[in-house]
């Protein structure tokens, strides 16, 4: 891959990559963009980590118990109790509003786009279940249906899926190296969108971190919302930055754009370290890498969002 380095827009940031990936050697300037907007929590269990490949009922809700006469409006949840957050998101109307939008601009229903790092790419995430049947055979009838409605998009390669990605990696556009067919003054965020013209995108950056993290999420999440995209949040396991910061910060973003939020971070409560160790030869970074098991857990509770808020979205209401 050839390597090119040029200044972004013209603004210098103060930029850290702590890694759970193979860091990129492209170093990264970006600029900002403000504004606003505004999940509602269940609390529906995931299986137990020791019976994870075993499961046999569901643990997503069907569209009927999603929908009732109306969605939730806002989310009425304090962003500093995200702790406390359900692991699988309720849809609230305005994302159903943001969906038949998208309709009318021409998104595809069935695909999906992800944005996140080596952890997200397609083998180690959701295009295990499309691209290896034994993964996918043993998950609930409901999230097979899941996979089966998004098959065509769980296990592509993609401009937003790359090593070392930050929220303002998506907004630069020399981070796509001009591979995936993108255009040169396209962003990777811009690219993935035109090409793949997604209804649902799951957003999983955050471990590696940046100063200006927020205004990058706020511009992603805009530019989701204005094309009719309904933007999925997640909460991460390790606390890199210190304070959990990042998640405070993604659930105070959930709220206030009323988005749904998979809490990864719950999902790994149980496990020893949530799911977390220290690569040999990365002892620098600390406890990032994520093992097998939380892994797999990843996964599944992933695609449970996904079930959710796409059954929501489209349920139609009971009269």
């Amino acid at each position: 891959m050839r390597q090119r380095i040029r200044k972004f827009f013209g603004l210098l940031s103060l930029i850290f990559l702590l890694s759970a990936c193979k860091p990129s050697s492209l170093t990264q300037t970006h600029t900002p963009v403000v504004d606003k907007t505004p999940t509602i929590i269940i609390n529906t269990p995931l299986p137990s980590t020791q019976t994870l490949s075993a499961v046999t009922q569901p643990v997503v809700l069907t569209s009927s118990q999603l929908v009732d006469e109306t969605l939730p409006v806002e989310i009425e949840l304090a962003p500093e109790n995200w702790m406390l957050w359900s692991k699988i998101p309720v849809i609230t109307q305005s994302m159903r509003d943001v969906y038949l939008l998208g309709q009318a601009l021409g998104n595809d229903p069935q695909a999906v786009s992800i944005l996140g790092d080596c952890q997200s790419t397609p083998e180690t995430f959701l295009g295990l279940y499309e691209a290896d049947s034994t993964e996918s055979i043993s998950l609930p009838h409901d999230l097979q249906e899941t996979v089966a409605y998004f098959d065509k998009t769980l296990n592509r390669k993609s401009p937003t899926i790359k090593s070392g990605t930050t929220s303002g990696a998506l907004l630069w556009a020399e981070w796509h190296e001009g591979d995936f067919g993108c255009n040169d003054d396209e962003t990777p965020l811009d690219c993935e969108l035109r090409l793949n013209k997604p209804s649902f995108v799951i957003i999983t950056v955050g471990t590696h971190w940046e100063s200006n993290n927020e205004v990058y999420m706020r511009k992603i999440i805009e530019q989701l919302l204005a094309q009719g995209i309904v933007p999925i949040l997640s909460t991460k396991a390790d606390n890199r930055e210190g304070e959990h910061g990042i998640n405070l910060q993604t659930a105070m973003l959930a709220k206030e754009y009323n988005l749904p939020l998979w809490n990864f971070w719950l999902v790994t409560k149980d496990l020893p370290n949530h799911g977390l160790y220290t690569k040999k030869g990365d002892e620098h970074l600390g406890d990032i890498y994520l093992t097998e098991e939380a892994l797999e857990l990843r996964r599944y509770s992933a695609l449970a969002a996904l079930d959710a808020t796409w059954r929501a979205c489209t349920a139609t209401p009971s009269k």
